[in-house]
């Protein structure tokens, strides 16, 4: 389908927080790619929380962090954009954000602010939101105890030894047309990397968007997670965060994306006095021994444990 250099391919990305901009779209967005990104909007904590909840908006937090990714503004105007405001009326509050808020409550509607934003973007890239609508994300502990949402989950205040055994938007809430849309034509969805309740979960769970995927002729990746996480997924190996993606989806993923690196230990030690919501390296041992499982070196050489951009660009663009 895709022999033809000048044919782009069609990808839509799925994910929120820092991990899937800078891993996914970093490595992608120069490519002969059409980039649809569905952000996430639901979150409930820090500047895009007052601001949700004072406006009654969806968040703005990873749209502007997906926006700053793909758009053609230069590394100057993006730092502008994130800064954020260390006090006063407006601390913890971040401009970009405040620019989104300000944007939508001028046109009383997200369908011009999106149009604005989506033309600053490189080549034909598009940011979306998961959803138009409100709702809290609802996690359920195995004791029974109900988490409200996404920044409880997050930024876990409960006892993290807990496990979520049930995860749900309240209200149900619908994917927005252009996502159901984008996600019909593409060639390829991209899940993750990004915290699997708080993160990916409160996408994968509007409705319209897995059974979407479900239905889709897409080739389905899901990207793993290379670290655990405090109160999310303590203990979990690579198999429990695709059991999660799957049980979400209704249907099996065609690729897994993982990390098979382990640093050692002292730059895992250090990294996670930086990150002290991270845990431990994923665990990979016994995998399956198929083409769904890709396992690489996808860490940067040095420095953060994380995706390294160039690295998993290559891969995804083989698949």
């Amino acid at each position: 389908m895709f022999s033809n250099p000048f044919v782009k391919k069609k990808i839509v990305c799925i994910g929120g927080g820092n991990a899937m901009p800078k891993a996914v779209l970093r490595g992608l967005k120069y490519g002969n790619t059409e980039l649809t990104v569905v952000s996430c909007v639901l979150d409930s904590g820090g500047s895009s929380g007052k601001l949700r909840k004072e406006f009654d908006i969806i968040s703005p937090g990873d749209v502007r962090r997906a926006f700053l990714e793909l758009c053609v503004f230069s590394e100057e105007n993006k730092k502008i954009l994130d800064f954020r405001f260390p006090k006063g009326e407006l601390a913890e509050h971040n401009l970009g954000n405040l620019f989104f808020a300000a944007e939508y409550l001028k046109e009383k509607s997200y369908r011009p602010v999106f149009e604005k934003m989506n033309s600053l973007l490189l080549g034909t890239h598009r940011i979306l939101p998961s959803t138009i609508h409100k709702a809290d994300l609802i996690a359920v502990l195995e004791n029974g105890q109900r988490i409200i949402g996404e920044m409880n989950i997050d930024s876990p205040q409960h006892d993290t030894n807990l496990k979520i055994k049930e995860i749900y938007l309240e209200p149900e809430v619908h994917a927005c047309p252009q996502t159901v849309r984008r996600i019909k034509e593409a060639y390829m969805v991209v899940i993750g990397p990004g915290d699997i309740y708080s993160s990916l979960m409160q996408v994968l769970l509007v409705k319209g968007t897995a059974e979407t995927i479900k239905e889709s002729k897409a080739k389905k990746v899901y990207v793993c997670n290379v670290m655990t996480k405090k109160g999310e997924s303590n203990g979990f190996h690579v198999i429990d965060f695709v059991k999660e993606v799957e049980k979400c989806l209704g249907c099996e993923l065609d690729y897994i994306i993982y990390n098979n690196k382990i640093p050692d230990r002292d730059r895992i030690d250090a990294y996670k006095q930086e990150h002290p919501e991270l845990l431990e390296i994923v665990g990979f041992d016994g995998l399956p021994e198929n083409k769904k499982y890709i396992g690489a070196d996808l860490l940067f050489d040095e420095g953060s444990i994380a995706h390294d951009s160039s690295k998993l660009a290559k891969i995804l663009l083989k698949i």
